[in-house]
């Protein structure tokens, strides 16, 4: 924990008990990024999927003066071309009224530890292509934009199609 002017701030690994702050956390970036129409999460499912049996994903929760603020959540990739894991920030996220005190940068600093910790040969995450300050955040900590790759999904019904096809 430090003490940053008036305030303590606390950057730790998200529990169980912290579920539903991370789905309001995750409700707060959707609406955010004008994608609130597509969470469906609840608490039950992330509770399973983040702490249960076999985690897929995991989370770093910033408190200031105790008061969850803001969070990350990320798991591991892997890459072929270095032989080695590398970690994926899916979501990072700071509710506004505690932006400006360096949690954003706080957060992926840790991530960054976690990283190195981990033996991960890189960090990565995507951002929205008009998420201009947080292009410009990414952009100070030292981040190289991929402009040659582009994400491709399945999901959804197009998911089920293709998991349907013949593989043989």
């Amino acid at each position: 924990m430090t003490t940053t002017g008036d305030h303590e701030i606390r950057i730790r690994a998200g529990e169980r008990t912290d579920v539903g702050a991370i789905l309001a956390l995750i409700r707060d970036l959707a609406e955010y990024e004008k994608l609130a129409h597509e969470v469906v999460a609840d608490e039950t499912g992330l509770a399973e999927r983040l702490f249960g049996a076999r985690p897929y994903a995991e989370t770093l929760i910033a408190e200031v003066d105790g008061e969850v603020a803001g969070f990350a959540l990320f798991f591991h990739n892997f890459s072929t071309f270095l032989g080695k894991p590398g970690l994926y920030l899916e979501d990072l996220f700071v509710r506004p009224a505690y932006r400006g005190l360096g949690l954003g940068k706080r957060l992926m600093t840790r991530l960054a530890r976690v990283a190195l910790e981990r033996d991960c040969g890189r960090f990565e995450w995507s951002v929205l292509d008009w998420n201009t300050p947080a292009i410009g955040f990414y952009r100070s900590l030292g981040a190289l934009g991929m402009d040659e790759w582009t994400v491709q999904r399945v999901s959804g019904e197009a998911l089920r199609t293709l998991a349907a096809q013949d593989d043989t």
